[in-house]
């Protein structure tokens, strides 16, 4: 029988760009958010190869790729994309521009440091069920 040819899990994340370092990609694996085959893992060294399906989150996104070649080095871009397919489901346009268009909440707040406590008065005053 002819052995698999392997790689770390964290090693060919790191391999493939998805994460900036290998510590990064170590930390998601190790947090549990990594899964190989459908299966949780929480291992760092958990040994994957050709054929094998990742599904992981990297920013606001769930990335599932199928691993075609282990790999020998973090090399640029291009070399990289040529590790894995990408299964992942496409986003729409307007799922795309809803993403990118949301801006959180300003805090109440918006000084530097502890507010005063004359801060605070103007700020619990100018609330409206305060008013009553």
């Amino acid at each position: 029988m002819e052995k698999r040819e392997t790689i770390r899990l964290d090693k060919w994340l790191w391999y493939a760009r998805f994460f900036k370092t290998r510590g990064l990609a170590a930390k998601v694996v190790t947090g549990g958010h990594v899964r190989v085959n459908s299966a949780k893992v929480a291992k760092a060294a958990t040994s994957v190869g050709p054929g094998d399906v990742l599904t992981f989150p990297q920013a606001r996104d769930i990335r599932v790729v199928k691993i075609s070649v282990c790999g020998t080095r973090r090399g640029p871009a291009p070399e990289a994309q040529g590790l894995y397919e990408d299964l992942s489901p496409p986003v729409s346009q307007a799922e795309k521009q809803a993403s990118e268009d949301y801006v959180p909440p300003a805090p109440k707040y918006e000084g530097k440091g502890r507010p005063t406590k004359k801060d605070r008065r103007t700020g619990l005053l100018s609330r409206p069920d305060m008013l009553d």
